[in-house]
């Protein structure tokens, strides 16, 4: 029997991933990624180059074909980074660097929105707005850069330019839309009253299609730079934690899926929308109408898991002593829990859910003469498991979800003192999905299902998990007590915070001298 190929294209924070499977069952037969770098040109920026995602899509593409059984290639599928803001002129070329999710400058534009809307943000979104959300991206602009919104003829989200370059075509998919925050998940459409408040232009956005829908065929030139046929279809696709949650089999009410990436995210599927009116967590349209997806979700979203973990990598590491994430997974893992009465906040760049606090921070508290390295290590996955459990009860007091297993995706989902720590910390089996490409693959499933394949019937036939992972119940209890010494150490922390954040790089202001008065902030 002829193998069939599909391809799954997820373009994440840090590199694209991109995946070959089989048709039939999903057995992978290559795969490969490459890389791409934030560019941070002044204090609280976060931008990418949208050319670099294509050449490093193509670059991707072609070593995953090399490294593959080679089988025809039936339809490719797309996933992506979410919130970012991708700036076209008339020619459908970038005008600026994409605006990406970690992008801070918006924070006084984002309150400004939530200021004017007020709860009707929450009814029309179902989330508050935050800087990097193309909302406040786009508000600030308009405010800020004239001569761009001059030249402005679309904006696009990350993963609908790829699908532009593959084919030529601008669409994009309620899931990734609703991330925008100009989106009303009770219609399934953008919303005027949304656009109006953040002062931009309708027509600058694309029409919303369904994501398992044919969204284009792959074009002439961009069959020739990936090394492919022509007139491939392609699947419109979604957001990357929807398309996560496709590949991890994670598509029903019951459910629950972390996934540990750059950021972190608390996914739990939803009959309803229903919203949080406090707008601690994100309740967002799913990848629909796609049976039996459920076609809402909630989602507590936090900005520092892999990007604290490799913030402190990169800070003990040295040329001569430089050590490999498994080695240091493995060192963390023989430290006992509660790494001898150390916490971190892994705040370093502000938090979503559950604190919506652009000021927060990380720090480390509890440091005395008897911590070493590994104990560093050790409190740093605990201090990110920690924000996760914070995000997982706001999502349970919404919801009233209660998950009898967390299945747990992400490049984090591979260390097994990672899965052990999670397990214990919420007192719950994890399983995680054999695949470890859980975005590329959930893309991949919806190029199948753009060829006519259900759902249901690829969850069933192509995710395998191996064994779970058992909390342990003295460790769990231990953690308990951790966690609301964790959560006393933020909320103790905020103030100083607060204060810092003038003097920091996102701030106008120099630091004191010593012996000067800071009564007014001001020197």
């Amino acid at each position: 029997m002829e193998h069939r190929g599909l391809i799954g294209i997820d373009l994440g924070t840090s590199s694209v991933k991109v995946v070959i499977v089989d048709r039939t069952d999903g057995r992978l037969l290559g795969a490969a990624s490459a890389s791409y770098p934030i560019d941070r040109p002044q204090p609280g920026h976060a931008e990418q180059a949208p050319e670099r995602w294509w050449q490093a899509s193509v670059d991707a593409v072609r070593r995953a074909l090399a490294n593959a059984e080679h089988p025809p290639i039936d339809a490719i599928g797309l996933s992506g980074q979410m919130h970012g803001t991708v700036l076209l002129d008339r020619a459908l070329r970038p005008l600026a660097p994409a605006i990406i999710w970690a992008d801070q400058r918006s924070t006084s534009q984002a309150a400004e929105i939530e200021r004017e809307l007020g709860s009707d943000l929450l009814r029309i979104a179902g989330s508050r707005v935050a800087s990097g959300f193309q909302a406040a991206s786009l508000r600030w602009l308009v405010e800020n850069e004239p001569a761009l919104i001059d030249a402005l003829h679309k904006v696009l989200l990350p993963k609908d330019y790829i699908r532009l370059r593959l084919t030529g075509d601008l669409a994009t998919d309620s899931a990734d839309a609703a991330g925008t925050l100009l989106f009303d998940i009770q219609r399934g459409d953008w919303s005027e009253p949304l656009m109006a408040a953040c002062q931009v232009d309708p027509d600058w956005f694309p029409p919303i299609v369904p994501s398992h829908a044919i969204s284009g065929r792959l074009a002439r030139d961009a069959a020739f730079a990936l090394g492919l046929p022509p007139g491939i279809p392609v699947a419109n696709g979604t957001a990357d934690a929807t398309a996560a949650a496709l590949g991890a089999g994670v598509v029903n009410p019951g459910s629950l899926l972390i996934t540990l990436s750059s950021g972190a995210q608390v996914f739990a599927p939803l009959t309803s929308p229903a919203i949080d009116p406090l707008g601690r967590i994100h309740t967002f349209s799913a990848p629909s109408p796609l049976s039996p997806v459920a076609p809402w979700y909630a989602m507590g979203a936090t900005l520092n898991a892999g990007l604290a973990l490799t913030w402190f990598g990169e800070l003990i590491n040295s040329s001569s002593d430089r050590v490999e994430p498994a080695a240091r997974f493995e060192r963390a893992g023989a430290i006992a829990p509660g790494a001898n009465g150390l916490l971190f906040l892994p705040y370093l760049a502000g938090e979503r859910t559950p604190h919506f606090d652009p000021d927060a921070r990380g720090a480390f508290f509890g440091l005395d003469p008897s911590h070493r390295r590994e104990h560093l290590e050790r409190a740093v996955l605990e201090g990110i498991g920690f924000s996760l459990l914070d995000a997982l009860q706001v999502v349970q007091e919404v919801t009233a979800s209660r998950p009898e297993r967390i299945v747990l995706a992400g490049g984090g989902a591979r260390s097994d003192v990672w899965r052990q720590i999670i397990a214990d910390q919420f007192g719950l089996p994890v399983v995680t999905p054999r695949s470890d490409e859980h975005s590329a693959t959930g893309a991949a499933m919806l190029a199948a299902a753009s060829l006519g394949a259900e759902i249901d019937d690829l969850v069933h036939r192509w995710v395998r998990y191996a064994p779970p992972v058992e909390p342990r119940p003295e460790v769990h209890d231990r953690y308990r007590s951790l966690h609301a010494i964790y959560q006393a150490a933020y909320e103790s922390s905020r103030g100083v915070n607060a204060l810092l954040a003038k003097w920091g790089p996102a701030g106008s202001a120099e630091p004191p001298l010593s012996g000067e008065r800071t009564d007014s902030g001001s020197r």
